[in-house]
């Protein structure tokens, strides 16, 4: 009688300024082949609305991209693009124009970078004549509360001498007021979903100015500067376009910067992400097919619990009753806490100490040989267990 083939579902997260969710899940399953040639691999790359997102839905609906270069984080035109999807749908990737990866790390000012061009793409959007637009928020560069998308999409935020604002969060705290006249009446007309990790608010104690400004450059100064602005951003939205949720607070206000915030002020719903991004992959069915499910980030921390991918997989894989292993680049504070969620073996996939910039150069391999030693390891426990 022959054996059934081992059934493994690989399905990553991208490393930031690495590698792809695609690449990453590519590079898993070349190590675990060099250790069983005959399993079978299902490769289920995950997006969580920052970068490649626009790229995979285009590909899991038969959709397409369409090129559009915009303003970028810097103020300047980038290349870019946004998709349009089998059923229609349109999905403006906000990583594609104003993502940190944009931004130079010798230019990191989150109270500068502007959102500017998410407005560009989501008119642009509208001109194909889209009805639909879901917004993928991630791998921000940016802390504007979204004030850069709303000035493209025509509001004009004023200062107390009826000048416009310049871009940046930090142009915020000169706010006197909000003139909506020139919204662009299509945003209206038009269902405008924002995929967003619900975990991150606009304002108080885990504000996302005091959570993530740090990680795009913000000194301590500069984040207590970028908290107030967004909260005085905050009071004045909530006056001049009043929203069916409290900006300052509700789930996703705080995504990419405050673009949820900004976003919800004109009709956007704000949505837990996995549940608008993954019911396009089918992930429960794959994950409930598999004996082993592998998943991937560049980091495993104790932000790790708080809506990113490897914590979702583990979720649904333990209602599965199918075990996971987890591997990063990195293993940070809290990461401990991963077993929580459902992971039941973590690693990382950095054999020795290196430079962060030979990591993030050989994360394709580093990635290939850790899956490797995994999976050895996995089998050589079968092994002993029966």
């Amino acid at each position: 009688m022959s054996r059934t083939p081992f059934r493994i579902a690989v399905a990553p997260s991208g490393f930031k300024e690495s590698l792809t969710a695609r690449e990453a899940a590519e590079a898993i399953a070349e190590g675990l082949r060099r250790v069983a040639p005959d399993a079978e691999i299902d490769l289920v790359p995950l997006v969580d609305g920052g970068e490649g997102t626009a790229e995979a839905l285009a590909a899991a609906t038969g959709g397409r991209l369409v090129p559009r270069p915009a303003t970028g984080p810097l103020g300047t035109p980038v290349p870019a693009h946004f998709a349009v999807l089998g059923d229609g749908t349109a999905v403006v990737e906000m990583a594609a124009v104003a993502g940190l990866a944009l931004v130079p790390p010798d230019r990191r000012d989150p109270g500068a970078t502007t959102t500017y061009g998410v407005g560009e793409l989501i008119r642009a959007a509208l001109d194909t004549g889209a009805r639909r637009i879901l917004v993928g928020c991630g791998d921000s560069g940016t802390s504007d509360g979204g004030a850069g998308a709303l000035q493209a999409l025509g509001v004009r935020l004023l200062d107390a001498e009826g000048r416009e604002l310049r871009p940046g969060g930090r142009e915020l705290t000169r706010l006197a007021r909000i003139d909506s006249t020139g919204l662009d009446p299509r945003v209206g007309a038009a269902a405008i979903l924002v995929a967003c990790n619900p975990y991150n608010v606009l304002c108080g104690e885990h504000g996302v100015a005091r959570v993530f400004g740090p990680q795009k450059g913000a000194t301590p100064a500069q984040v207590e500067e970028l908290s107030a602005a967004l909260e005085h951003w905050a009071g004045h939205l909530t006056a001049a376009l009043p929203a069916a949720v409290d900006l300052r607070t509700a789930p996703g206000t705080g995504a990419s910067g405050g673009l949820g915030a900004g976003l919800a002020a004109l009709g956007a719903r704000l949505l837990p992400r996995f549940d608008v991004l993954l019911d396009h992959v089918d992930l429960d069915a794959r994950l409930a097919r598999a004996d082993l499910v592998i998943t991937a980030e560049g980091a495993l921390d104790n932000q790790t619990v708080r809506g990113k991918i490897p914590a979702e997989v583990a979720h649904r894989a333990r209602a599965a009753g199918v075990p996971v292993l987890a591997l990063a680049g990195t293993l940070g504070h809290g990461v401990h806490e991963v077993r929580a969620a459902g992971v039941d073996a973590y690693g990382s996939i950095v054999p020795a100490p290196v430079a962060l910039p030979e990591a993030l150069d050989r994360a394709g391999e580093f990635l290939a040989d850790a899956a490797e030693r995994a999976l050895r390891m996995v089998l050589l426990g079968t092994r002993l267990a029966a």
